[in-house]
């Protein structure tokens, strides 16, 4: 089925691009003050009508959420960002992304992440190894760098003075901002090497990341529980996480 998902995201991303590209965005506000684009709806439509057809399983996607009156009772459903960094989208740097992640009782067990305007797209199966795909075709990614001084990844938008006092605890001096989902692919390739999100983040903007980081050969754990992340709670913020390489250590 992945190859099927894959094309899906490619339909997706050719929408997103072609408003992208037109500057046409028809920006809203949501409940929360975040924003939303045509772009937004367009890739989500194009998502929840393809998954549903292809595999018969409910999709909650950030731009048609579904309540937990009904969500509970899902034991294996679609977890879909269709547009991952919109204020990246709107300002034009490129690092946006979409997101599409299959869980399984509460674990996430396949995903997708494509950067529509990088040419670049990542997938993961659980036990079965990550990828990308660019222009020069598909390859394996594994964490491995031989680098001696650590690179933290940060958030364009949502950086904190947390993650300023992470670094100096554990000695990193270069961070490497960027947007989406893109931080946790590049850990997976090993151009970072730790990414620590504090703050609120939403579980469809890290599920799909989250696989394809773990078979990549990396951890992602909830700050708080120190566990791995959980989905398809009633609240589906996640509080905070971690993510870094197996077999490095880092103080939080």
């Amino acid at each position: 089925m992945i190859e099927e998902v894959l094309a899906l995201v490619d339909r997706a991303s050719a929408e997103i691009l072609e408003v992208y590209r037109s500057g046409d965005f028809d920006v809203a506000l949501k409940g929360d003050a975040s924003p939303v684009t045509r772009a937004d709806i367009a890739a989500s439509e194009i998502l929840v009508e393809g998954l549903q057809r292809i595999s018969g399983l409910p999709v909650v996607s950030e731009e048609a959420t579904i309540p937990f009156s009904e969500r509970k009772t899902f034991t294996k459903f679609w977890l879909v960002d269709p547009l991952d960094g919109t204020k990246d989208f709107l300002q034009r740097d490129d690092e946006f992304t979409v997101n599409v992640a299959l869980i399984d009782n509460h674990e996430v067990v396949s995903g997708v992440v494509a950067a529509p305007a990088l040419g670049i797209k990542y997938f993961a199966q659980r036990n079965a190894g990550a990828f990308r795909i660019d222009q020069e075709g598909r390859s394996k990614v594994f964490y491995k760098t031989d680098r001696t001084n650590r690179i933290c990844a940060d958030s364009r938008f949502h950086s904190s003075e947390q993650t300023g006092t992470f670094c100096e605890r554990n000695g990193i001096t270069e961070v490497l901002k960027s947007g989406s989902a893109i931080k946790m692919c590049k850990l997976a390739e090993g151009l970072v090497d730790v990414y620590p999100r504090f703050g609120t983040t939403m579980e469809w903007d890290v599920a799909a990341s989250q696989i394809i980081a773990e078979e990549a050969g990396c951890c992602v754990v909830d700050l708080g529980t120190k566990q791995p992340l959980r989905y398809n709670k009633e609240d589906m913020r996640v509080a905070g996480f971690i993510a870094f390489p197996k077999g490095i250590e880092f103080f939080w």
